[in-house]
């Protein structure tokens, strides 16, 4: 599986993504809930590489740290997620 910064950074740069309609997935802690937010709201600060700014639809700005994507959508079809991590077991 490509590393999601690569990915971003693919979409972000490669000609064969310009009309794409890119959605990014990210899991909220506080609502529990994957959040999804077009990538024209998503930030990327050239100086931090390990999270990125996601714009709300409220307009709250949210620091998104990388391990936390789950899936990447384009025009609708996903074409990345990660997978859930395991539940701890108990003995």
């Amino acid at each position: 599986m490509i590393p999601i910064q690569e990915l971003l950074s693919r979409i972000r740069w490669d000609p064969a993504f310009e009309h794409a309609k890119i959605v990014v997935g990210y899991y909220d802690r506080v609502d529990k809930q994957i959040v999804k937010v077009p990538l024209a709201r998503i930030e990327f600060a050239s100086d931090c590489r390990s999270s990125f700014e996601a714009i709300a639809a409220d307009g709250l700005v949210h620091s998104v740290p990388y391990h936390r994507v789950r899936e990447v959508y384009r025009d609708g079809e996903l074409i990345w997620h990660r997978p859930e991590p395991p539940l701890p077991h108990h003995h």
